[in-house]
């Protein structure tokens, strides 16, 4: 019994992709899903992003001069200049947290959306990689806003110097780590102990982190600036304190270091935690 064949029929009913190259359409793919999303939630995004930064700049730089009472002893102006730089990096921390955390959190719950990420044609661990890059870009968005609040809300003037080689790439390495902070928050929560994350973990990381003073300060209290050194925050306060300010701040080489060794360290976490609660 013979078959029948169709001259010049086509083998395939659409080009196959070599791997890197599909691998790199679907993680742009994945980019642009969030930003269609961040479009639509836009009037919930905005609120939230710009509300935290608002009301530290209001109340310490408007409000406290306004009714005459200083902060931590310092002039005002010169607070004013110093809190700059901590709400900049505050800001980067929660926007990395909220964007990546919160959404991976319902994502790995009983809907399990994140199996439609997974069935990407990419690798696991490089999904896990986009969330981070996500978070860093969400994290930049949310930085770039504090300063027209910082220009506008102060009653105080606000004296910026910017070092832009420090600005340009100290930015990018602090929003990407808190990206990758987020992503192992994000895989090491569930939604019933998601008040945990920000009554234990994300209240103290603020509060020692550096955002209303500055590390040197701390000298006094020898055993506190030691033991804030764990923090990340401090390291992304102090170095936007080198790259908008002429505020004493710590050497650039302990920052940039910090910053790539926590980097790395929230990466391989994030991506570990991730491969375990998608293999599960």
């Amino acid at each position: 019994m013979t078959t029948a064949t169709i001259p010049n029929a086509p083998t395939a009913l659409a080009p196959v992709r070599k791997p890197l190259a599909a691998t790199r359409v679907a993680f742009r793919a994945l980019i642009l899903r969030d930003l269609v999303v961040l479009r639509k939630t836009l009037k919930e995004f905005i609120p939230r992003t710009i509300l935290q930064p608002l009301l530290l700049v209001f109340v310490f730089t408007y409000v406290f001069p306004k009714i005459g009472q200083g902060v931590g002893g310092e002039a005002a102006p010169e607070f004013s200049t110093l809190l700059v730089a901590g709400v900049v990096g505050i800001a980067i921390l929660m926007q990395g947290i909220q964007s990546v955390s919160l959404p991976m959190v319902q994502e790995f719950g009983y809907t399990r959306e994140i199996e439609d990420r997974v069935l990407a044609p990419m690798p696991v661990w490089l999904v896990a990689i986009q969330k981070a890059i996500w978070g860093a870009l969400s994290g930049l968005f949310s930085a770039l806003l504090v300063f027209p609040i910082a220009a506008v809300v102060p009653a105080t003037p606000v004296h910026l110097d910017i070092n832009w080689p420090v600005l340009l790439t100290l930015a990018p390495l602090a929003c990407y780590m808190c990206g990758a902070l987020g992503l192992t928050f994000g895989t090491r929560f569930d939604p019933r102990t998601v008040p945990l994350l920000f009554g234990i973990i994300v209240i103290p990381l603020t509060f020692l982190g550096c955002v209303y003073y500055s590390w040197s300060s701390l000298e006094a209290i020898r055993w506190l600036q030691i033991l804030v050194l764990a923090n990340p925050l401090v390291y992304m306060c102090e170095g936007f304190r080198a790259a908008l300010t002429n505020a004493p701040h710590m050497s650039l080489w302990a920052v940039y270091g910090a910053l790539i060794g926590f980097s790395a360290l929230f990466t391989w976490l994030g991506i570990n935690g991730f491969k375990r609660r998608v293999l599960s």
